[in-house]
């Protein structure tokens, strides 16, 4: 039975080679005022962000670049960005990179016009205001932080990733322009890809989802498979590098209105421990907690085969089902996804990190019910393997 829902996404979305233009020829016509750039020192260093200033000066607008944020961004580097943001007289922000800009250039937004505290907006919508303006500017093919309602700040006190969903932190543009993600590292490519691919399988399964979700995730899902490898394989390869653009959007655009699962739960708690990068943490994690949840819905881990390129036709729905864990350990290998006891995870942590992921706020999401035993021994599955 279809029911009332509320979608969300950006208001403008400009995607494909060349966008970065015609997003600064919105921002000319929107008049914004005096832009406060949010981003790495990375994108700084490799010329990324030169390239939208070009663009920006050509406009005669304004701008300010805050370069402090960290590969997991913290609640440090939020308060520098709201002060910076206020004594550089700003009026707006434009955020430039993968997810940890993004996810920071949305927490100073909201402080910015709600004050407080950024653990005051931990868990669902709990800023009053709108965030200021915010132009976001993607250059990975990951997290689609450009086009969701959620963002993610590290508590480096707590050591936990304080997880916000909230409609006023909504970009009012959101850019992917491939252009701007050639030339970036295989394993970053590789990690960010398979980040994309646990945001659309996610969102697939996941108990919150529904018509529109699922058309959105399964396209997703396809894309990805078709493109990943050779986007990391090729940095240089455009269209790979446009189809990720697109799949790793609209996995955003699908997750952000219907949920995720304990991939992510189980994720946020190696960044925030041992400050393993997002989309690598996912793609170490995710084959197994697929298997894990196979039972919940064979006939939908099913269609995920066969989006992944398997030839389920002759198969029951439960034997295909295992064809997409198949699917997705193939291109694991192939695009070099480590092992996770090749990273500093200690297997001390794991009652700590086990029960933070049960309380993670994306475990309510997952489509079969989970108990923090369960988490204990998928952590040391995926650390065995």
């Amino acid at each position: 039975m279809l029911t009332t829902r509320k979608i969300y996404w950006p208001s403008v979305n400009i995607l494909g080679p060349g966008a970065l233009k015609e997003a600064v020829n919105e921002v000319k016509k929107m008049n914004l005022g005096k832009a406060f750039i949010v981003t790495d020192e990375t994108l700084v260093n490799l010329g990324v962000v030169k390239k939208v200033t070009d663009e920006l000066e050509k406009i005669s607008t304004e701008y300010t670049i805050f370069c402090e944020v960290e590969e997991n961004p913290t609640m440090e580097n939020v308060y520098n960005g709201q002060k910076e943001y206020h004594a550089n007289h700003c009026d707006y922000i434009i955020s430039i990179g993968g997810g940890s800009p993004q996810d920071a250039a949305k927490a100073v937004g909201i402080l910015v016009n709600n004050g407080g505290n950024i653990r005051d907006y931990e868990g669902l919508f709990k800023s009053k205001n709108k965030s200021v303006p915010i132009v976001a500017i993607n250059t990975t093919a990951g997290t689609a932080s450009e086009v969701t309602i959620n963002y993610v700040i590290t508590d480096e006190v707590r050591k936990i990733k304080m997880v916000m969903i909230d409609s006023n932190s909504l970009a009012t543009i959101a850019v992917n322009d491939p252009e701007l993600m050639v030339k970036k590292p295989m394993g970053l490519t590789a990690a960010t890809g398979m980040d994309a691919l646990t945001h659309a399988i996610e969102a697939y399964v996941t108990k919150g989802s529904y018509e529109l979700s699922d058309v959105l995730a399964l396209e997703s899902i396809k894309l990805i498979g078709q493109s990943l490898e050779n986007a990391v394989k090729n940095g240089d390869d455009i269209e790979a590098r446009s189809q990720m653009a697109w799949g790793s959007y609209i996995a955003g655009l699908s997750f952000s209105n219907c949920g995720l699962g304990i991939v992510h739960s189980l994720a946020h708690q190696l960044g925030s421990e041992y400050n393993i990068p997002h989309g690598l943490a996912n793609a170490i994690l995710l084959p197994d907690v697929v298997e894990y949840n196979l039972s919940s819905n064979y006939k939908k881990f099913a269609n995920i085969a066969q989006a992944l390129g398997k030839d389920t036709s002759g198969f029951s729905d439960k034997k295909a089902a295992y064809m997409a864990v198949e699917a997705i350990r193939e291109l694991s290998e192939k695009i070099g996804i480590p092992k996770l006891n090749k990273t500093i995870f200690n297997m001390k942590d794991i009652n700590k990190l086990s029960e933070q992921a049960f309380n993670d706020i994306c475990a309510g999401g997952n489509p079969k019910e989970i108990n923090i035993k369960d988490l204990k021994e998928l952590y040391t599955k995926v650390y065995n393997r």
